[in-house]
C-alpha cells in the first residue's frame, strides 16, 4: 500500500517542524505550509490522506481552512492544533465534522494517538474501497458468462431491473445463478453502494424466520435477552435478495407484503411501526403459480414481486455455453495447482462435458471441473480425469433395454417411492430436507410417504 500523505498548516515554522519530526517516524510523507492560504490551493490540488492545521492563524483560520477544502478534499481526515483556552472552540469544530484536535504545546503521544487513529480509519476506508471494486468486478454482468441467445436475452432484462427501482423475481433450476444475478443487478443499480442483504428462506427453521426477517424486541419470547433488528430492517435504503422465496409461510408471506406494499413493519413483541425503504429481488426454484392453486403462496404477493420477471435457461437449454463456462472455470481454478500448468481440455473431454445433461446446471458444471483440475496430471485436461459419472451417462440407453416391461403407472410409482427413499436416506429422515432436495411441500411428501407405504424408521442416514 502507498506511504499515506499529509500536510501540517501552521503560522509558526517551529510547530510544523516539530509535527513532521513525528510523523516522519511513523513513514507518513509530510509537507508543511505556514501561509494557510497557499495551503488551501495546495490541498485542494492534490490528495492528502490527513490534513492537520492550526485553529488560529492569519488570513484564514483553520475552521475556515476545513470549510475552503471539505468539499474538495471529502477524503481527507481532518485534525486541528489548539492552544489550551480555545479548546471549546475545538470540541464546537469537531461537531462539525473535523475528526479530532490536538492540544498545544503538545508531546508526541499527543500527536501520534490522533494521528494513528485518523490513519487507521482512513485505512479501512481505503481496503473498503478496493474490497467493493473487487466485488462490483466479480457482480458484474461481464461475471455471468455466455453468449447464447438464451442468456443474451437475460442480459438484456437485466440491465432494464439494474436500471429500475421495481421488484424482481428471478426463477430457475439449481444452480442456475439466480443469486450471481440478484448481485448482478444490485451492483449496476442506484442502490450499490448500499447493503445487499440475503435470506435463505427455506434454510432458517420456522420457529426463527419472522425474528430474522423482522427482528424482536426484549422480552418478547423466551431466549429474547436484548432487542434485534432483523435482516429487512438491515437492508433499509439498499437490496434484500430473498431466495427460496417459495418456502415463506403464510403468515410471514402477509408481513412482507405489508412491506412491499407501505414500506413498513413491527418487530416480534414490539407495538412501534417502523419504515424501511428496501428493494427487493426474490428468487425460487418452485412454480410459484401451481403454489397458488394449490393455496401455498399468496397471489397478491406473487405479483407483487413478480414486477419485473427473470427467468433463468437450464445449461441443457444453453449448450453452446458449455465450452465458454469450461475455459472460465479453468482460468479460475488451475492456480490451485500452479505445478500442473494448465493450459486447457482436450477435445474428447469437452465433448463429453457437451454430451452430459448437467441436471445440477453450472455449479455442477464447475464441480466437474474442479474435480477435473484436481484428478489430472496437466498440461491438458483428459477424458478420463472427468467425474465418472458423466462418462457413464451414455450408458443408460444401453441400461434401458434391461427395464422389465410393466404397466406404465406402476412403473411410475416404483420410480417414485425410489425417488422418495433416495432423498429421505440423502437426508437423515428429515422430512423437510428430503422435500427441499426433491423440490415440493412438506406436506405433499408426507402425504406420498403414507400412500407409498414408505417405513421412516427403516431409513437411516448417508455415512
Amino acid at each position: 500500500m502507498d506511504k499515506f500523505k499529509a500536510i501540517v498548516v501552521d503560522d509558526e515554522p517551529s510547530v510544523c517542524e516539530a509535527v513532521q519530526a513525528i510523523l516522519e517516524l511513523d513513514g507518513i510523507e509530510v509537507t508543511t505550509f505556514t501561509d494557510s492560504v497557499a495551503a488551501a490551493e495546495d490541498i485542494i490540488k492534490k490528495n492528502y490522506d490527513l490534513i492537520i492545521s492550526d485553529l488560529k492563524m492569519p488570513k484564514m483560520t483553520g475552521l475556515e481552512l476545513f470549510d475552503a477544502v471539505k468539499d474538495a478534499a471529502a477524503d481527507s481526515t481532518f485534525i486541528i492544533i489548539t492552544a489550551f483556552g480555545t479548546i471549546p472552540s475545538a470540541v464546537d469544530a469537531v461537531k462539525k465534522g473535523i475528526y479530532d484536535y490536538i492540544p498545544k504545546p503538545f508531546t508526541p503521544d499527543e500527536v501520534r494517538i490522533p494521528v494513528r487513529r485518523a490513519l487507521e480509519k482512513r485505512r479501512l476506508e481505503r481496503e473498503n474501497v478496493a474490497l467493493r471494486s473487487q466485488l462490483e468486478t466479480r457482480y458484474s454482468f461481464q461475471s455471468i458468462i455466455g453468449n447464447s441467445p438464451e442468456i443474451r436475452e437475460t442480459f438484456r432484462v437485466m440491465r432494464h431491473a439494474a436500471s429500475s427501482e421495481s421488484n424482481v423475481l428471478v426463477t430457475g433450476e439449481s444452480g442456475t445463478g439466480k443469486e450471481l444475478v440478484a448481485r448482478a443487478i444490485h451492483s449496476n443499480s442506484v442502490r450499490a453502494r448500499r447493503k445487499f442483504v440475503t435470506v435463505n428462506c427455506g434454510a432458517i427453521p420456522d420457529g426463527l424466520i419472522e425474528s430474522e426477517l423482522f427482528g424482536h424486541v426484549k422480552g418478547s419470547f423466551t431466549g429474547a435477552v436484548a432487542d434485534k433488528k432483523g435482516l429487512v430492517e438491515e437492508a433499509d435504503k439498499g437490496t434484500l435478495f430473498l431466495d427460496e422465496i417459495g418456502e415463506l409461510s403464510p403468515p410471514l408471506q402477509v408481513k412482507l407484503l405489508r412491506v412491499l406494499q407501505e414500506g413498513d413493519f413491527t418487530r416480534i413483541g414490539d407495538t412501534q411501526t417502523r419504515r424501511v425503504n428496501v428493494r427487493v429481488v426474490a428468487a425460487t426454484n418452485k412454480d410459484l403459480k401451481k403454489a397458488i392453486v394449490d393455496k401455498l403462496f399468496r397471489e397478491d404477493l406473487y405479483y407483487r414481486l413478480n414486477v419485473i420477471p427473470i427467468e433463468l435457461p437450464p445449461l441443457r437449454r444453453r449448450q453452446d455455453d458449455v465450452p465458454l463456462l469450461v475455459n472460465h472455470f479453468i482460468e479460475k481454478h488451475k492456480a490451485r495447482t500452479p505445478e500442473k500448468n494448465i493450459t486447457g481440455i482436450a477435445r474428447d473431454a469437452m465433448q463429453a462435458l457437451l454430451s452430459y445433461h448437467f441436471p445440477g446446471n453450472v455449479r455442477e458444471l464447475e464441480n466437474s471441473i474442479e474435480y477435473a483440475i484436481a484428478f489430472t496430471a496437466g498440461p491438458v485436461i483428459k477424458r478420463d480425469d472427468l467425474p465418472k459419472y458423466i462418462l457413464e451417462e451414455k450408458k443408460l440407453g444401453h441400461d434401458a433395454q434391461k427395464i422389465p416391461i410393466m404397466p406404465l403407472k406402476d412403473a411410475k410409482g416404483r420410480f417414485e417411492k425410489g425417488l422418495i427413499i433416495a432423498a429421505l436416506v440423502e437426508s437423515g429422515g428429515n422430512i423437510s430436507e428430503a422435500a427441499r432436495l426433491l423440490n415440493v411441500h412438506r406436506q405433499n411428501l408426507q402425504q406420498k410417504i403414507r400412500l407409498l407405504g414408505i417405513d421412516l424408521a427403516a431409513i437411516s442416514p448417508v455415512r
